[in-house]
């Protein structure tokens, strides 16, 4: 069996046993995990491990995280297609693949220029020109760009940051993980107006938000 097709089994097998049997349903969250090569945005390719149930360090304390946890963030978007999408966290690049193979555009921010020149990189590499990303500190968001369809944090954060919901459409999710540095709570968060409707999808455990409205980088 050639590499090319070891990545694409083991894929599927991720796809089968980690998503599908725990519960992921949406088709075209599915669809995308077994499309996009995890194992490209690690900073080994050749790890053993790019497609096992668990998140992998990438370099400056930061991680991939595990493919469950990608998949289920992703279906609590519920994109449709055509949304315009801001990340906080850019890390790997590998979520935002997953988000250019679902929306329409992605905008995503990373502290580290290590990282986000990396991330970059491999995105241009496998033709997602859809997914930009940007260094600057997160807990902004991109006003830019706003408003956005979507918002999904991949950092612990304390609270949900007022740029973050500013830069929301009205009608619009976000999701992040919310709590503390050593545990979190899942949450999505539908925009109605001048309300937040929050929504528990369960416990998490992320690397910190460092910013102005996350946590100082001690």
């Amino acid at each position: 069996m050639s590499e090319h097709d070891q990545h694409m089994a083991a894929r599927r097998a991720m796809v089968e046993q980690q998503l599908r049997g725990r519960g992921i349903k949406d088709p075209r969250v599915l669809s995308a995990m077994e499309r996009v090569p995890r194992h490209r945005f690690l900073p080994h390719p050749d790890d053993p491990g790019a497609y096992n149930d668990y998140p992998l360090p990438i370099g400056d304390g930061q991680t991939i995280s595990q493919p469950y946890m990608v998949a289920l963030m992703t279906e609590a978007l519920r994109l449709n297609g055509d949304e315009r999408v801001l990340e906080i966290g850019t890390g790997s690049g590998y979520q935002a693949a997953i988000l250019a193979e679902l929306s329409s555009e992605v905008y995503s921010v990373e502290r580290f220029s290590t990282l986000a020149e990396r991330a970059s990189c491999v995105l241009a590499e496998l033709g997602y020109h859809g997914a930009t990303v940007l260094i600057g500190d997160g807990s902004l968001g991109y006003p830019e760009k706003a408003p956005y369809d979507r918002v999904i944090v991949t950092a612990a954060c304390p609270k949900i940051a007022d740029p973050w919901v500013e830069q929301l459409a009205d009608g619009g999710i976000l999701v992040a993980p919310l709590g503390d540095r050593w545990g979190q709570t899942l949450t999505r968060v539908t925009k109605r107006g001048d309300k937040l409707e929050h929504q528990n999808l369960g416990g998490c455990v992320f690397v910190p938000l460092v910013g102005e409205h996350g946590w100082d980088s001690d």
